[in-house]
């Protein structure tokens, strides 16, 4: 699970979300729904991650999303 999160401190601080152990599961099944892959698809959901972050206006895109979505569940 969430082989991906170490390269995403910076995206996660944007979006006002701080991962710890209690809410790294919700957080990744968050960003599974995003990018549209089935949860616990590590590597398919990174690919994604990272087309959703290609340029600065989707990497923007996708930071505001995951806060709307956080938002939800926290």
């Amino acid at each position: 699970m969430s082989c991906y999160f170490r390269h995403m401190n910076e995206v996660f601080s944007e979006a006002g979300i701080e991962v710890t152990p209690d809410s790294k599961k919700k957080v990744d099944r968050i960003i599974h729904q995003i990018v549209g892959v089935e949860y616990k698809k590590c590597p398919d959901a990174w690919s994604k991650v990272k087309e959703h972050m290609a340029t600065d206006a989707s990497r923007a895109k996708f930071v505001e999303e995951l806060k709307s979505r956080w938002g939800e569940v926290s």
